[in-house]
């Protein structure tokens, strides 16, 4: 199959990491892949990231978890746009958290900067910042408390309901985002 888009959700792979904030990427993605009906996931090493098919709307698509870590998720992007010729204006969808986002809200934007995120700082190196993304909100870590530290440590049962709304509108974001590129 070639693709005519990507949906890509930003995350770290481990063990360690499944369950992070820093991960809402990927959950937003594994959420897709079930209401999309999604093929399995595969790791394609020569993508640096886990694919799985999905058909959207009689569109090829592959929904993919980059597997190199946050701070180099460009070079995943980058393997799979060159290697289907794919646009990243108009082809892609980034999902990714974000701490100046209310927890439970999200916000998508067609270009813009990546902010503090070093997953979309990557990407923004590589690309530039013409490209969609969903931002999916987590709020601010606590006071006192060490950025990293905090969205890489585990989300609470309550959190993780927060999301259920963002989660639940990533594919209406790919539609949006699709529709839009064929305007």
């Amino acid at each position: 199959m070639k693709p005519q888009f990507l949906l890509i959700g930003l995350g770290n792979p481990g063990a360690q990491y499944r369950n992070t904030r820093h991960n809402v990427g990927w959950f937003a993605i594994d959420r897709a892949a079930e209401e999309l009906k999604a093929g399995e996931w595969s790791d394609k090493p020569r993508f640096l990231s886990a694919v799985s098919e999905a058909d959207i709307d009689n569109v090829p698509c592959l929904l993919i978890k980059p597997l190199t870590f946050m701070n180099r998720s460009g070079e995943a992007i980058r393997k799979l746009v060159d290697f289907y010729k794919l646009n990243p204006a108009t082809q892609i969808l980034v999902c990714c958290d974000d701490i100046d986002l209310p927890l439970g809200t999200h916000r998508l934007r067609m270009t813009g900067g990546p902010g503090t995120h070093n997953g979309l700082k990557s990407i923004v190196d590589t690309f530039g910042e013409n490209f969609p993304r969903l931002r999916i909100g987590l709020g601010s870590q606590p006071t006192g408390m060490d950025l990293a530290a905090w969205v890489l440590s585990a989300m609470t049962m309550e959190e993780k309901k927060a999301l259920e709304p963002s989660l639940k509108a990533v594919t209406t974001a790919v539609r949006q985002v699709m529709q839009s590129s064929t305007s």
